[in-house]
């Protein structure tokens, strides 16, 4: 092969990487379009409630639903940080197209503030449309290091919270015969795993008070959805709020299995538009685990005390 016929080469090779790119970018843009007029024609005047803004998710979805046209109430515990997402949110759109975020502070550690709540959320447009349950408090840890206190608080949070918030705001949506709530809800609503125990004990509740509210409320015109997630990747795997313990699961946590943000906030559009009832956002491990733990229970639970031990004989070696 001469030098010329190696030129041509490198010239074809190029040419065929630049379409690929130019290719890739073009179906890239196209969805980009597609989403947007999936967030107008979905969300468009709707008044949509986001119950954590300030959370990575929160972020997402008030990012895309805001473009959308909706009209936002954004809950979160810091009012600072509320009020910078909503002059960010503004100063990234056009203000003839959207609607200036509303804003509520919102913490269900503290549940005697939430009657007063309600009032303020009922009172920003009149009515709700779509509200999102996105508010969590993660803590992980043997449960013979976690006390009572800090099982009421993670409770109050996962669930207390959002039970009192749906129940505060549902004569509003019967009385319209309209709406669409849903919970975001850890895998864990659905499958346990050790040195988890009050968190999945929340989210187990939780699950099971919305699934029940579904069927009473599909009368009155009420769609209720829930979405199942495995953990969202974050640029920080650590929060303030988490109790860690050293063990083989609460350090297994490939990033592989977990879920974008970005994702998570497209799924939520998506179950929005096509009213699902339910979803499971999960990669084939934790899919392939829920199958295990119906089908095949005992050995589920061989394989989690299996894990419990061997974390017993790192820790022993490690003293």
């Amino acid at each position: 092969m001469g030098v010329s016929d190696i030129m041509r080469l490198d010239v074809t090779s190029g040419w065929v990487l630049l379409s690929v790119v130019v290719f890739a970018a073009g179906l890239f843009y196209l969805y980009s379009l597609m989403l947007r007029h999936l967030a107008k024609t979905t969300v468009r005047n709707k008044v949509v409630l986001i119950t954590d803004s300030l959370s990575t998710l929160g972020n997402e979805c008030a990012k895309l639903f805001h473009t959308g046209g909706a009209r936002l109430i954004l809950c979160g515990n810091n009012w600072e940080k509320l009020e910078t997402l909503s002059e960010r949110l503004m100063s990234e759109s056009d203000p003839t197209l959207t609607f200036p975020p509303k804003l509520v502070e919102l913490d269900f550690s503290n549940m005697e503030s939430v009657p007063e709540i309600i009032s303020e959320i009922l009172e920003c447009y009149g009515c709700l449309d779509v509200l999102i349950f996105n508010s969590s408090m993660k803590v992980k840890a043997p449960v013979q290091s976690l006390s009572l206190q800090m099982d009421r608080i993670v409770m109050d949070v996962n669930y207390f919270g959002p039970v009192s918030l749906v129940k505060g705001v549902l004569p509003s949506l019967i009385s319209r015969r309209t709406g669409h709530i849903l919970l975001v809800n850890s895998i864990q609503g659905k499958l346990t795993v050790p040195f988890r125990a009050t968190y999945a004990a929340s989210k187990h509740a939780v699950q099971a008070f919305f699934e029940c509210l579904r069927a009473e409320v599909q009368e009155y015109g009420i769609t209720v959805s829930t979405i199942n997630h495995t953990f969202i990747k974050t640029p920080s795997t650590n929060s303030k709020d988490e109790a860690t313990a050293k063990s083989t699961w609460t350090h297994f946590k490939p990033m592989s299995l977990g879920v974008k943000p970005e994702e998570m906030a497209t799924e939520l559009l998506k179950t929005l538009s096509s009213k699902k009832k339910e979803v499971l956002m999960a990669r084939s491990i934790p899919k392939a685990a829920l199958y295990v733990r119906s089908l095949f229970p005992n050995l589920f639970f061989a394989i989690m005390a299996a894990g419990v031990r061997n974390t017993a004989a790192v820790k022993m070696s490690d003293d």
